[in-house]
Parts: C-alpha cells; sequence; structure tokens
C-alpha cells in the first residue's frame, strides 16, 4: 500500500509538478490570511467594545459572542475564497486530466492517503461537557458574571455537573445497548 502511494505520488510531481507548487503555495497564503483575520478580528474586538480590554473582566457571554463573530469572518473571508479556489482547480483542472489518469490517482489514494477508518470520540466528549457547562453557567444566571468574580468551587462544581449529564444522557444509553449486544452475542 505504501509502495503504491509512494509510485503515485512520483508519478504526479513528474507530470504536474507546477500544479503541485500552486496548490502548497495556495494553502501557505490561504493559513498566512486565516492568521491576518484572526489577528485583525482580535484588534478590532477590543477597540469596537465587542469584548472588554481586560481578560477579568470577560464572561462566558463575552467568549461565545466573540467566538461566533470569529467564527463568522473565518467564513466569510478564509472558508468561501478557499472552497471557491478548490471548485475552480476542480473544475478547470482535475476535470481537465484524461479519464485514465484521473481514475489511477484516485485508487492511489494521491491526495487523501489510504482508507483509514478511525474514530476519535474523546473530542467530541470535551465538547460536549463544554456544551453543558456553558447551558449550566447559563441556566445559574452566571452569564454577564465575569471571571474575576467565579469563585473555583463553582468551576470545577459546574464542570463535574455537566460531565455526569453527559454520561447520564450517553453513557447510560451506550452501557445498556452495549449489555444488550453483549448478551445477543453470548447466546450465538
Amino acid at each position: 500500500m505504501a509502495e503504491k502511494s509512494n509510485e503515485i505520488w512520483k508519478k504526479f510531481i513528474k507530470k504536474h509538478f507546477q500544479m503541485l507548487v500552486l496548490m502548497i503555495v495556495a494553502c501557505i497564503l490561504a493559513f498566512m490570511v486565516a492568521v491576518g483575520v484572526f489577528l485583525w478580528f482580535v484588534a478590532d474586538a477590543q477597540s469596537t467594545g465587542l469584548v472588554p480590554e481586560l481578560l477579568g473582566e470577560w464572561s462566558i457571554g463575552y467568549v461565545i459572542t466573540f467566538i461566533l463573530n470569529l467564527i463568522f469572518w473565518e467564513i466569510i473571508l478564509v472558508v468561501i475564497p478557499v472552497i471557491i479556489a478548490i471548485a475552480l482547480i476542480y473544475f478547470l483542472w482535475w476535470k481537465k486530466l484524461p479519464e485514465k489518469e484521473r481514475k489511477e490517482y484516485k485508487e492511489g489514494h494521491l491526495f487523501f492517503g489510504g482508507r483509514k477508518h478511525r474514530t476519535d470520540i474523546g473530542g467530541g466528549i470535551s465538547f460536549l461537557i463544554n456544551i453543558f457547562f456553558i447551558i449550566k453557567v447559563y441556566l445559574d444566571g452566571n452569564w454577564g458574571l465575569v471571571f474575576q468574580d467565579w469563585e473555583f468551587d463553582y468551576l470545577v462544581y459546574s464542570y463535574l455537573w455537566a460531565l455526569i449529564w453527559v454520561l447520564i444522557i450517553f453513557g447510560v444509553p451506550m452501557l445498556i445497548g452495549g449489555l444488550w449486544w453483549l448478551s445477543r452475542k453470548m447466546k450465538k
């Protein structure tokens, strides 16, 4: 598998070196623009009053507002142009390659490697715990409470509460399903 992948890359580089260089330059440019948009937004968020200048004056409400606005501007100024560039590359270059060559690149997993199925549930669980934490802070009426007024035990107990609810909502059904599946396997 690795040998075939190496061979397909060598063939691609020999035939399409200029396009590969163009793709690399485009990726570097997109990354630089994304960093530039982030830095612009950070400076602009403070000067426009979207968020306070001192971190001690921030609250969960400010954090969520900041993140959502940042995502919006990154989508508008980076993601949409990148999608347009990918579509242009696809229709102006990739579709014009001979069918046989495209098929060979696809079978050799040129751009996306072999088919490796890997699950990373840890990131999803952390995300869910953070969502439940934010909901708890909102329900407690601490959405606008600045961080400098938070107590450490409130933070710890709120995250513990979020973890327990994630385990109840998702863990219990998974445990029941796992036990049911195991009992069916044992009967066979």
